[in-house]
C-alpha cells in the first residue's frame, strides 16, 4: 500500500510513522501483591502495543517490569502489608522511561554487585537482568521511606521515508 508523497518520496506501511501520542506518561497504581504481577506486565504490553513499539523493545520493557515489580513486592514491601506500588511509563521519541515508586526502606542499587552471568546461586538475578535489558538503571530514596527506581531504554530513530524510483 502506498501513502502520499512526502518531499518527493512515497511512504509505505513499513516506514510510515504515525504522529506520537504527544509523548504521554501512563500511570498505574496497584497493591503490592505477587498476584498483580500479571497486571503490571499486561499494562506495559498494552501501552507498548498502543504506541506501536517494535517487538524487541516491547519484550525488554515487559521483562524489566516483571523483574522490578517482583523485587519491590518481595524485598521493599516484605514487611509492609498494605503498601502500594506506582509505576509510570513515559513514551518519548528518543527513550522509554519506566519509573517505579515504592514505600520500602531506602535502597542503593549501586551496592548490588555485578554478578557474572554464569555464577550459580539462588536469587540475585533481578538487578542483573534490569542492567542487561535497560540502558540506565537508578534507584533514589524518596525521603525516610520509599524509593524511585528509574529504568531507561533508549530508542533507535525510525526513518520515515524511502526513495521510490
Amino acid at each position: 500500500m502506498r501513502y502520499p508523497k512526502v518531499g518527493g518520496k512515497y511512504m509505505d506501511r513499513s516506514t510510515f510513522a504515525r504522529p506520537p501520542l504527544d509523548y504521554p506518561t501512563f500511570t498505574l497504581t496497584m497493591p503490592s501483591d505477587p498476584r498483580v504481577l500479571s497486571v503490571a506486565r499486561s499494562f506495559v504490553e498494552a501501552v507498548c502495543q498502543a504506541c506501536e513499539m517494535e517487538r524487541a523493545l516491547r519484550h525488554a520493557l515487559v521483562l524489566a517490569t516483571g523483574e522490578a515489580v517482583t523485587n519491590i513486592v518481595r524485598h521493599a514491601h516484605r514487611d509492609i502489608p498494605h503498601a502500594e506500588l506506582t509505576m509510570h511509563l513515559q513514551v518519548a521519541a528518543e527513550q522509554i522511561v519506566l519509573t517505579f515508586l515504592d514505600e520500602g526502606e531506602p535502597f542503593d542499587i549501586a551496592l548490588v554487585p555485578q554478578l557474572p552471568p554464569g555464577e550459580l546461586r539462588i536469587g540475585g538475578r533481578g538487578v542483573y537482568l534490569l542492567r542487561a535489558l535497560m540502558d540506565d538503571v537508578t534507584c533514589q530514596p524518596r525521603g525516610e521511606r520509599g524509593n524511585v527506581l528509574r529504568l531507561i531504554k533508549r530508542r533507535t530513530p525510525i526513518v520515515a521515508t524511502r526513495d521510490v524510483g
